[in-house]
């Protein structure tokens, strides 16, 4: 079984090429499947899963090995190209590719919070879930992915269980408030827009709110849901629609929505500056694709930042982290080579179920001759005699010509592995 891992993250691709080829959340089912159906034309079988976030989207995949290696590479990524409508040649330098090993290590430690932006953070873990969940509703799973993915998890418990490699992470939402802190001196003096109402946007209202900021607000389009999380952070709620009249009247703005297309653009941005008459507008884009058009970037007035601007903030307390680091890639190492271990075993199951058969059919044979030789009122012990004698022989027949026929070193190997085959305990 041939298992491969391909992906661009936050390492290997800018926001721009990242936004590209994210996969949005309602139509992941679908493009598990097509990449089901594109990996397997020229397979028996295949399994697929995609993990599609901000900072990462990858495609896990496992097929029986009819292919070599660099085919099955070049031909997931032609599926993600061909999928969102890019060339190959724009998007195969920022892919990594992860066959066996380095695929199932990849999974252990992208959910173990080690190859994220922020070092051990906790969210991926969930996203994860989610990317397995719809995978497997769309009939996308397999054995080897199911079981690879039930020891990532597993794995991600044991890592946060027994290291300290989320003890010391700064989340995106900590940085978001250190950058905009930089900007405003007190943010218990500004107005706070939230653009969105799911997990990351409630993840930085929550920080925010700490600081106690002299209003909170959050846009969303469904209001009720907006209303909702309004409602916990002692905050208000707007409809999406009444955005660019609005604009104006915020100093921080946070955004992390689904949208495939940027929910704010440069007029809109343009026309509430000049309203505020060029006061300061603090802007964080955590969305990818992004929500924010990046031309915005060039106000004067205007201090945009994306999920990538945000690395330099996190990158602190490293040192305290590199022993829990060790810890989790040693777990890490260990659980890659059982797993690895499973699947030698699994590549035998064929064998054992041919060799099952064969027995089977033997026994079969031996026992409708017994039962002859009893009908026609042979003596019993005769009959036993003579089954016994009978499955000797049809089990040793394969053996013994095997050894017969061969030769040289084969025949030595030969006559040290059969008596160990059929030796008993005594």
């Amino acid at each position: 079984m041939q298992l491969l891992a391909v992906g661009l993250n936050h390492t290997t691709a800018p926001v721009s090429i990242r936004e590209k080829v994210a996969f949005p959340a309602e139509s992941l089912g679908q493009a598990v499947a097509s990449a089901r159906a594109w990996l397997a034309r020229d397979q028996t079988t295949a399994e697929a899963a995609i993990l599609s976030t901000c900072n990462r989207t990858e495609l896990y995949c496992a097929n029986r090995a009819v292919t070599g290696v660099e085919d099955a590479i070049d031909m997931t990524a032609h599926f993600m190209a061909d999928y969102h409508r890019m060339s190959v040649s724009e998007l195969r330098p920022h892919l990594y590719t992860l066959p066996q090993d380095q695929a199932v290590r990849h999974a252990f430690r992208v959910a173990s919070g080690l190859d994220s932006m922020v070092l051990g953070e906790p969210q991926i873990l969930g996203q994860m879930k989610d990317a397995v969940r719809q995978a497997d509703a769309a009939g996308a799973l397999g054995t080897y992915l199911h079981q690879m993915f039930q020891r990532t998890f597993a794995v991600a418990k044991e890592v946060r269980s027994t290291t300290e490699i989320g003890a010391h992470s700064v989340s995106m939402a900590a940085a978001a408030v250190r950058l905009s802190q930089r900007i405003f001196d007190r943010i218990s003096e500004q107005n706070v827009l939230f653009i969105g109402a799911g997990e990351m946007i409630e993840l930085c209202a929550t920080h925010f709110s700490a600081q106690n900021p002299k209003s909170l607000t959050v846009a969303n389009r469904t209001m009720e849901r907006g209303e909702q999380l309004a409602h916990r952070l002692g905050g208000r709620a707007i409809r999406l629609a009444d955005l660019p009249d609005q604009l104006a009247n915020f100093d921080i703005v946070v955004s992390s929505t689904a949208s495939s297309l940027p929910i704010i653009g440069l007029g809109m941005v343009e026309r509430a500056i000049k309203a505020r008459r060029h006061k300061p507008m603090f802007m964080v884009d955590l969305a990818v694709p992004r929500d924010i058009e990046a031309e915005i970037s060039r106000l004067d007035d205007v201090f945009l930042y994306t999920v990538d601007d945000l690395a330099t903030t996190i990158q602190t307390g490293m040192e305290n982290r590199q022993a829990a680091v060790s810890q989790a890639e040693a777990i890490i190492e260990t659980r890659v080579q059982s797993f690895m271990h499973w699947i030698d075993t699994r590549a035998v199951v064929p064998v054992i179920q041919e060799l099952h058969e064969q027995s089977e059919h033997m026994r079969t044979i031996e026992l409708e001759r017994a039962r002859k030789m009893l009908a026609r009122g042979d003596d019993v012990d005769a009959v036993l005699d003579a089954l016994s004698r009978g499955l000797t022989a049809k089990f040793l027949h394969g053996s013994q010509h095997a050894l017969h026929t061969a030769q040289g070193d084969e025949r030595a190997r030969l006559a040290t592995l059969l008596p160990q085959l059929f030796r008993t305990k005594r």
